[in-house]
């Protein structure tokens, strides 16, 4: 099993930056393609970014390309999310994902952290 914990999140100012991290603990996951979600009140949740297990391929949701940068230190265990130019529609709870299969561009998120809150104000 992977416990995913997030941090990081809180309230800013429009045009303002977070970032979020996200420390994976028990069994190793180095390996796995790490993601970030996020879900606002009353919307699905839906995809952000992911990374490759080497950090050599990141993949953006358009809303947030340009904005956010996702980035892994595996000897830390560690996926983080750099998030800039935030805006009043990116508030929402970020949660991180890990996939133990599936390809870079076809993960299968079979972990995920409890979320942490992210709220922009205008």
């Amino acid at each position: 099993q992977v416990q995913l914990v997030e941090s990081g999140g809180g309230l800013v100012q429009a045009g303002g930056s977070l970032r979020l991290s996200c420390a994976a603990s028990g069994r190793t996951s180095s390996t796995y393609v790490k993601g970030w979600f996020r879900q606002a009140p009353g919307k699905e949740r839906e995809f952000v970014a992911a990374i490759s297990w080497r950090g050599d391929s990141t993949l953006y949701a358009d809303s947030v390309k340009g904005r956010f940068t996702i980035s892994r230190d595996n000897a830390k265990n560690t996926v983080y999310l750099q998030m800039t130019s935030l805006t009043p529609e990116d508030t929402a709870v970020y949660y991180c994902a890990a996939a133990s299969s599936g390809a870079f561009t076809t993960p299968r998120y079979d972990y995920w952290g409890q979320g942490t809150q992210v709220t922009v104000s205008s």
